[in-house]
């Protein structure tokens, strides 16, 4: 379906948001069609340009930016580790591509601001639905493919998944900490460890949480996420580096 007209306003959001990202589109409407939520085309709404009807939506950008997104992440991990085998580099591509991972980078990009929602979603938190955001991300990167071109995507994707390539590599993903903590509080104290919410702030469509764990007396934290479950995570993560040492 060929993208909508779009009005002044939105245009304006849209030229900030590229900047931000230091991308130039030379199509406003093909960015404005990777950041609308299938909920819009299925209530119906109006376009922004004021025609009225089912509006378009960013699935099938979605779908071709997996798959460029697929490509670059393999091409990369290739160049950046010759000695790695064809399963390690699987390894760490599942991680680097995945749902948490992605979304973690569509709210680094400020991508939850200017998305376009149904009513429906936008009532029940479809600015922090971890698959909405990854799925916007790959719409996004599908979009800038076809707007620039493979090499300008390939950079703008490389600036953003070489850090998470480093963290994979780091063990500070793809870890599960808090089974890891709770293994060695067992065999330590024989005890399970106890998180605690410390606070959260931060508007409703960015909250970030605080969270400390307690482990036979000894409290590590607080360490902060964009979830609860995240930020126990960290916690966690942060107790058992420090109990490795016992």
């Amino acid at each position: 379906m060929t993208p909508p007209a779009i009005g002044a306003e939105r245009k304006r959001e849209l030229r900030l948001f590229a900047k931000s990202l230091a991308v130039r589109f030379k199509s406003l409407e093909l960015l404005d069609l990777s950041l609308t939520h299938r909920s819009v085309s299925n209530e119906g709404l109006p376009a922004l340009g004021g025609s009225c009807g089912r509006r378009a939506n960013n699935e099938r950008l979605e779908f071709l930016g997996d798959a460029v997104l697929g490509t670059i992440a393999a091409s990369l991990l290739y160049q950046r580790f010759p000695g790695k085998t064809e399963g390690e580099l699987a390894k760490i591509k599942s991680v680097v591509v995945s749902e948490e991972i992605l979304s973690g980078i569509a709210l680094e990009m400020g991508i939850d601001r200017v998305l376009t929602l149904g009513k429906g979603e936008e009532q029940t938190g479809g600015r922090t639905k971890r698959a909405i955001l990854a799925d916007a991300l790959e719409a996004l990167i599908g979009a800038v493919y076809l707007d620039s071109g493979f090499t300008p995507v390939r950079n703008f994707v490389a600036r953003r998944i070489n850090q998470e390539i480093n963290r994979v590599l780091e063990k500070k993903v793809s870890q599960d900490y808090k089974s890891l903590l709770q293994e060695l509080s067992q065999r330590l104290y024989k005890a399970y460890p106890v998180y605690r919410l410390v606070n959260r702030s931060g508007p409703e469509h960015q909250r970030l949480f605080r969270v400390e764990v307690r482990v036979h007396g000894a409290v590590y934290g607080p360490a902060t996420g964009y979830s609860k479950k995240a930020a126990e995570q960290e916690a966690a993560r942060l107790a058992w580096e420090k109990l490795q040492d016992l």
